[in-house]
This record gives C-alpha cells, sequence and structure tokens, in this order.
C-alpha cells in the first residue's frame, strides 16, 4: 500500500491526499461536492488489477439532499450518460473502475472523481429545476401508469374567471384535476399555496354534479420549502399529494 501511495504522489500534484483505511487506499481528491465536502476515491489492488470506487458515497450523499425516494427518469437518464462518458461503472450504487496497475494512476483516478462531481451535480436538477421540468415528470409518471390526461385546460370559476388547471387526469374510475406546487424559494411558497386556493375555492362547483371531479394538490416536497400549514389550508378544498411518494399519487387518482 505504501508503494501504492508513493507511485499516486509521483504521478498527482500535492493537492491529492492519500492514507491507509481498513483494506482499501484513500485518495482525497481536490474535487468538492456542492455542499464542500471533499470527494475521496478508495482504491484497491487485486493481483494485477486496481480496483479505483467511492463506495457509494456521491449517490448516499446526492439522496441525503432531498426527502424524495424517487429519481425521475430524466435524472437515470443523465446518471448513466455520464458513466458512459467518463468510462465508469455504475455497481450497487458505486462509480466504479477497473485498471491494470501498470496503467496512468492520474488519469484514471481524474476521471472517476470527475464523474463523482458530475454526479452531485444533478442535485441542482432537483433542488433548482423550473417550474416546467416538473411538469414534465408528472406527466411522465401519468404515462407510465396508462392514465390518459390534458395539460393546461381551462374552467371558468364561481366568480367568473378563468382557472387554468396544471393537469386533467382521466382515470376511468373518476377524472381528477391536479395543481403541481413547486417552487425553490420559501419566499414564494405562500404565495403559490394562496394562488391555489383561490382557485379550488372558485372551482368548488366542480365537485359535484354527474360527473364530479376530485381536486389534488400535489407538493414538490423535495425541496423542503413548505409548512404544515401550506398542507393544511389546502387541504379542506382538495386531498393532498406528495412528489416524494409517486405511488400514492397514483393510487389517489384510481380511489
Amino acid at each position: 500500500m505504501t508503494s501504492i501511495c508513493e507511485k499516486i504522489t509521483n504521478q498527482m500534484n500535492e493537492l491529492y491526499e492519500c492514507s491507509l483505511v481498513n483494506d482499501a487506499v484513500r485518495i482525497r481528491t481536490p474535487y468538492l461536492y456542492p455542499d464542500g465536502d471533499y470527494i475521496d476515491i478508495f482504491l484497491k489492488e487485486r493481483q494485477d488489477t486496481y480496483t479505483l470506487t467511492d463506495f457509494g458515497e456521491t449517490l448516499r450523499w446526492l439522496k441525503m439532499q432531498t426527502t424524495s425516494q424517487y429519481r425521475s427518469n430524466r435524472q437515470d437518464a443523465i446518471l448513466q450518460d455520464i458513466c458512459q462518458t467518463h468510462n465508469i461503472e455504475l455497481y450497487r450504487g458505486m462509480l466504479l473502475t477497473r485498471t491494470s496497475v501498470n496503467s496512468s494512476l492520474a488519469a484514471d483516478i481524474t476521471r472517476i472523481a470527475q464523474a463523482a462531481l458530475r454526479v452531485s451535480d444533478i442535485w441542482f436538477t432537483q433542488k433548482t429545476r423550473a417550474f416546467e421540468s416538473i411538469q414534465s415528470e408528472v406527466s411522465e409518471l401519468l404515462e407510465t401508469n396508462k392514465i390518459p390526461f390534458d395539460q393546461g385546460e381551462k374552467y371558468i370559476g364561481r366568480s367568473g374567471r378563468s382557472r387554468k388547471v396544471d393537469f386533467h387526469a382521466r382515470h376511468p374510475k373518476r377524472s381528477s384535476l391536479i395543481y403541481v406546487l413547486s417552487t425553490g424559494s420559501r419566499a414564494s411558497a405562500n404565495s403559490r399555496v394562496n394562488n391555489v386556493l383561490a382557485s379550488w375555492y372558485d372551482l368548488n362547483h366542480l365537485k359535484t354534479g354527474i360527473e364530479p371531479l376530485r381536486f389534488i394538490s400535489l407538493f414538490d416536497d423535495t425541496v423542503d420549502v413548505w409548512t404544515p400549514d401550506n398542507m393544511s389550508i389546502l387541504e379542506d378544498l382538495s386531498d393532498i399529494a406528495y412528489w416524494s411518494q409517486p405511488e400514492e399519487l397514483i393510487e389517489l387518482l384510481a380511489a
């Protein structure tokens, strides 16, 4: 292990720190996760092969940045593209690459560290994604579950105003109107809730009649901007659903 550290020191500059951790060599790179933590790469030697891995730390870090257990197909596609671009294997949540003991460790360490950096940047797509982006993810979820829907339909409220609804999901059992509440700012969270509340109140007559519609307020809770009061304000006029629990949304639409 000492010879490996010497090899790394000779090939790379002093910004890379090498130390022995259990049966692996930890290489502390100068690359940082978005929260400022260092990206560590671990090296294990077996016969004539070096295995470089992050031991799953990058995806664990990414998962900790959100309450959501659901990663969109788009984000999975980004992850696969990163692995393909950097020639990195994704194995049981670990970024991993194998290389010959005679290869350039400097290039291989840099390659997997850059892959980890790019994967961690998926966090920005979770935190700052535009409203149009989450709408496309909701569309994707409905399409996957074969629930017909329309977007952007307008209804005339009791006030005479035209109200544009995000989704009209047409499940065979019952149709539902959905407003998506998504924002990256606490400052705008209350404003969004108030706007949806006003719309639900104005459209309340659609919940009765021959074909009554269900109202659903879908909170994007992958970003921590909502308060319990935000939910309680809307639950008197609509069912509450959370984007971190897509299966429950589908069950609600089918109820």
